[in-house]
Formats: C-alpha cells, sequence, structure tokens
C-alpha cells in the first residue's frame, strides 16, 4: 500500500495451532471483551504460550497485524515516529530562456512508527513484552486507549495537532510477572485501560495436543514427555516450574533424532536433563541444576517403566 505499511503482517491460522477446550475457552473471552472495545492484556511466565495466543487472537479479529516488542531503551519516538534523515528539494526556474534561476532546500524528513501507523490504519497491535519498555515511553498510550486520540509531535509537520484513533484499532498487550528481571511495574493508569488476563500452565490434555503437534511423535510418546515436564513442575524442587517450551524442546529434539523414549539408548534421558536443567534455573546455580537432574532421572525412569501420568 505505502512504504508506512511494510511492516505490517497479515495474519492466518498456524498450520500446527492447537485449539482445545481450554485454548478456545481463553481466546473467546478475549474477542469477547475486545468486541466491547477494551484492549486485552495476556500476563503469564515465559513460555505458557502467551505470544501464540496474541498472535491466533489477532487471526480471528482478520485485520492487518502490527507487533511492537518491549524495549528498556524505548522512548516514545519510538512508537510514535521521529525525524529520520533528510528530503531535498531543488527548483530550477527557466521561465525566461537566458536566465536561469536554482533554489534549493533540505528539510528532515519525519517517519511514522509503528503504534503511529497501527492508530491511522486501524491495524491490530500486538504490544508483546510491553512491560520491558520503561514507563514514560508507554504514556503515550493512554489517551490512544482512553479517549482515541493520539497527540502528535510538532516535528512530525502538518495541521493536525492530534490524530483521531481509527475504530477498527485493537491492542493486545502481553507481559511477564513482575518479579522478573527486565520487567517494569506499568503505570495503575494504564492497567485500569486495559482487561488483564492471568494465564498459567496449560491443561493436561492442551500440552499433550500442543507437544504433539509441534513434533509429530505419537499420543503416548507426548504423554510421556509431559507427564515428565509436570512432574517436575509440580516437585518444588527447581528454581522456575518447566513450562509447554520444555516440552516442546524434547519432543522435537527425540523427533528431528527419529527417536523415541524407548529407542534412544539413554539419550532420551540426557536430554531431559539439559533441556529441564536449562529451562529451569536462570542463574546457573550447579546445585540447583543437580537437583533437578535427579529428579528428572527419577520421573523417566517411573514413565519409562509406564508409569501413571
Amino acid at each position: 500500500m505505502i512504504d508506512e505499511m511494510s511492516t505490517v503482517l497479515e495474519p492466518s491460522p498456524m498450520s500446527d495451532f492447537v485449539e482445545t477446550p481450554y485454548v478456545k475457552g481463553v481466546c473467546d473471552r478475549a474477542l469477547t471483551y475486545i468486541e466491547a472495545g477494551f484492549p486485552v492484556h495476556l500476563r503469564g511466565p515465559a513460555g505458557v504460550g502467551k505470544t501464540t495466543l496474541a498472535m491466533h487472537i489477532a487471526s480471528k479479529i482478520g485485520r492487518p497485524v502490527m507487533i511492537i516488542h518491549g524495549d528498556e531503551e524505548f522512548s516514545t519516538s519510538n512508537l510514535v515516529g521521529g525525524e529520520h534523515g533528510y528530503r531535498f528539494r531543488k527548483l530550477v526556474d527557466r521561465f525566461i530562456s537566458r536566465v536561469s534561476k536554482t533554489e534549493e532546500d533540505m528539510v528532515k524528513r519525519w517517519v511514522d512508527n509503528r503504534l503511529t501507523v497501527a492508530v491511522k490504519y486501524g491495524l491490530t497491535l500486538i504490544y508483546d513484552e510491553f512491560t520491558r519498555s520503561r514507563p514514560e515511553a508507554n504514556n503515550i498510550l493512554l489517551s490512544v486507549l482512553q479517549e482515541k486520540i493520539m497527540d502528535l509531535p510538532a516535528g512530525r509537520g502538518g495541521d493536525e495537532s492530534y490524530l483521531k484513533v481509527d475504530p477498527n484499532f485493537t491492542a493486545i498487550f502481553t507481559s511477564n510477572p513482575e518479579e522478573y528481571a527486565g520487567v517494569h511495574r506499568s503505570q495503575d493508569a494504564l492497567r485500569d485501560r486495559m482487561i488483564t488476563m492471568d494465564l498459567d500452565h496449560f491443561d493436561y490434555e492442551t500440552e499433550v495436543a500442543v507437544t504433539q503437534a509441534k513434533s509429530l511423535l505419537s499420543k503416548r510418546n507426548s504423554e510421556k514427555i509431559v507427564n515428565i515436564v509436570r512432574g517436575l513442575r509440580e516437585s518444588g524442587k527447581c528454581e522456575f516450574p518447566p513450562t509447554i517450551r520444555g516440552c516442546i524442546m524434547i519432543a522435537k529434539t527425540l523427533s528431528v533424532m527419529n527417536l523415541t523414549p524407548a529407542s534412544s539408548n539413554g539419550a532420551f534421558l540426557q536430554m531431559c536433563q539439559d533441556i529441564l536443567a536449562s529451562e529451569t534455573s536462570r542463574v546457573g546455580s550447579r546445585t540447583n541444576q543437580h537437583k533437578v537432574k535427579e529428579v528428572v532421572k527419577e520421573l523417566v525412569e517411573k514413565n519409562m517403566k509406564g508409569g501413571a501420568k
């Protein structure tokens, strides 16, 4: 359409996306809030599928998508836009054949950034990990979400001092809990303008279905992997509980090696220990990793013998 739209995505359902009753329930609730005119905020631990769910919800809305990833270095201009480079203009006047008059000038070139483009054209905005941006950078969102207008910087040019938000504009936010490293506490005023849905780990049925879909392993082998990950999660013996991401990593590694847990000749235990010790420890504590590996070994032995889920 125009240069401004070059970073726009056309959402489409993912071929391996799994919509169990749990997932469908989350998505249906989010779409209801959006239809009522409210932004949605998906909050939860890393690895529970917030960004994937946001993309799936956006595909249901059916509008083009603009994605912003939160960043500590962001300022308001990273969202709204700023002056980037210069535009040159040269005018040659040859009205009198033997007289040539030339005028040249140079002006700074304004470029709208992603929030402005989404607001202007009524796109679906996914602001991923928005609390990783400093709160002052996100202040511009207050009037966008409440009054449906965006204050325009003076350097943008034009006669308007603000931009009306297109009625089709929709915003979906994601964030980690505040105790995560690098996460800022968002303004109360901003949180009040959105509906927060706190997400936790998927139910057993969903974890098995997602693991199977992402790896193409059999349901039985997917269940064994999920049993091990959930067992470690419920043991309470790790810094951070493992997520569906750990299930997918183990399953896809097995699939790439064309192995099953039974045929791996010990490799399955090793990959479970490597992946789950890595996922559940953020500070590299050898004591914690040793503890996790011992628990994982017990869980692998139990499930290789056909233990209950």
